[in-house]
Parts: structure tokens; C-alpha cells; sequence
């Protein structure tokens, strides 16, 4: 019975643990997708205007502060220096 109870326990670790392995592929995925799905909305972001105007609308019109608001606005800006630059986005450095 003992041995019985061993081999379930090494069956159940093995099950485990394959079931951790292909998690990871599904996550590594759903990131990839993530990234696709980012560029495909900033591609639209900055070629439709009527597109970025309602996301400008909804994003930042209810913002009251000024400060914040300017950041807001800021963080919509359509520009090769501003998709490739190495500073944080207006959001992670609002003070």
C-alpha cells in the first residue's frame, strides 16, 4: 500500500510538473500577441485622427488636473522621437 502511495505522489509530480511546462508556452504567446496587438494600436493611434481624437476624448477628458492632464496629452504624441526614444513615458514620470 505504501509503495502504492509513493508512486501516485511521483505520478502526480510528474503531472505537475508537465503542466507547468506547457504553461509557459501559452503565456510566451499571449505576450507575443500583447506586443502585436501595442503596435497595431499605435499604428492606428497615429494614422487615424478621428481614431486618436476619441481615444484622446476618453483617455483624457476626464482628467481635471492640469499637470496630469498636459501628461495625458502627452502620452498621445505620434513621433519617431517619441516611440523610440529610451525615456519612460509621460506616466512613470509625472512628478
Amino acid at each position: 500500500m505504501r509503495g502504492l502511495s509513493i508512486v501516485c505522489l511521483a505520478a502526480a509530480g510528474l503531472i505537475a510538473a508537465a503542466a507547468g511546462a506547457s504553461a509557459q508556452a501559452p503565456a510566451n504567446q499571449g505576450a507575443q500577441e500583447n506586443v502585436r496587438a501595442s503596435q497595431q494600436y499605435e499604428s492606428l493611434l497615429c494614422s487615424n485622427p478621428a481614431f486618436r481624437a476619441k481615444r484622446i476624448a476618453q483617455e483624457c477628458g476626464p482628467v481635471t488636473d492640469p499637470q496630469l492632464h498636459q501628461s495625458c496629452l502627452a502620452s498621445f504624441e505620434c513621433g519617431a522621437a517619441m516611440r523610440h526614444s529610451n525615456r519612460p513615458p509621460p506616466s512613470e514620470t509625472v512628478r
